[in-house]
């Protein structure tokens, strides 16, 4: 079988990313026409058709799927060979596809972003929010920051900080129904969690001072996957929320939410860390490097 032409198989790979033939040739300064050249000559080098097309979109074919991730492994490493280039001047630049959780990017991560573009004009930043497990290499992307105790092996993790759940209130809820006294008054409270995979309804907490651990069960009057719609809700007396701590922390500075139960420190699986993450390589390339660097750097800033 003839050789998949490279250019192909790049342009396959950014039509998959992008999600439409338009998008990739705007993305690529070509023109649809000329992207649909492009893989439909893949697909006939390979003997094999690699998207299922409508009117308005498409689909991948199993053989797409296998095919898409070989091609975004192929572009993450042209795109490693060219970043050893710009070693010799350390100027970072260049497109930097980042990752991170809905919430902790747009409460943590996304504030810190003008300062990090002023800085470096000639970097260009793609950032993707999804709360899913990605795979840096099949997706093309150079970092995603994660939340976790473990990281598996084979990446390169730099720890950012570390995060707590905290549980809070608003005033008027307070002023209302007042504070609960310690953990056991919880189960009687209204209480907003997330609720999903490992956020269940038995919280275990530890006294800050004794050390003594206190499991308790929190009937499941409301629970969403979303701790800014938890906030939105306990901003107008809803309840006590439980949500972590960088996603409470505008609250907590302007007045609109207080803590509860401050002597009181909630267990897993409600504590972790954040970290950025790379795949490890010879030369780091100056983007990922200054991206990296920063994010560290400011980590203790709110």
């Amino acid at each position: 079988m003839q050789a998949a032409p490279l250019n192909a198989m790049a342009v396959f790979a950014r039509v998959v990313e992008c999600g439409s033939f338009s998008a990739a040739a705007q993305d690529l300064g070509m023109t649809p026409s000329a992207v649909s050249r492009h893989v439909s000559r893949l697909e006939a080098t390979l003997g094999a058709s690699l998207l299922q097309r409508t009117t308005r979109a498409f689909a991948l074919t199993e053989l797409g799927h296998a095919v898409y991730g070989a091609c975004a492994r192929m572009t993450a490493a042209a795109r490693e060979v060219t970043a050893l280039g710009s070693d010799h001047t350390g100027e970072p630049h260049g497109v930097l596809r980042v990752s991170a959780s809905v919430v902790f990017g747009q409460a943590w991560l996304a504030p810190r972003l003008p300062a990090l573009l002023e800085r470096y004009p000639a970097l260009e930043l793609q950032l993707t929010l999804a709360d899913r497990m990605v795979d840096l290499v099949e997706e093309g992307l150079d970092v995603a920051i994660r939340i976790a105790r473990e990281l598996p092996p084979g990446l390169v993790a730099r720890p950012l900080r570390e995060v707590r759940y905290q549980l809070v209130a608003s005033p008027g809820w307070l002023r209302q129904h007042g504070a609960p006294a310690g953990p056991e008054d919880l189960p009687h409270t209204r209480c907003l969690y997330l609720g999903y995979g490992a956020f269940g309804e038995r919280w275990s907490l530890r006294h800050k001072a004794s050390g003594d651990d206190v499991t308790v069960r929190i009937p499941p009057r409301f629970t969403v996957n979303n701790s800014i719609a938890i906030l939105a809700m306990v901003e107008r007396d809803a309840g006590v929320g439980l949500v972590p701590d960088f996603s409470a922390a505008a609250g907590l500075a302007d007045g609109r939410l207080v803590t509860v139960l401050d002597d009181w420190d909630i267990l897993e699986p409600y504590i972790g860390t954040a970290y950025a993450v790379y795949t490890p390589t010879r030369h780091v390339p100056p983007k990922v490097r200054a991206f990296v660097d920063y994010l560290v750097a400011t980590a203790a800033e709110r």
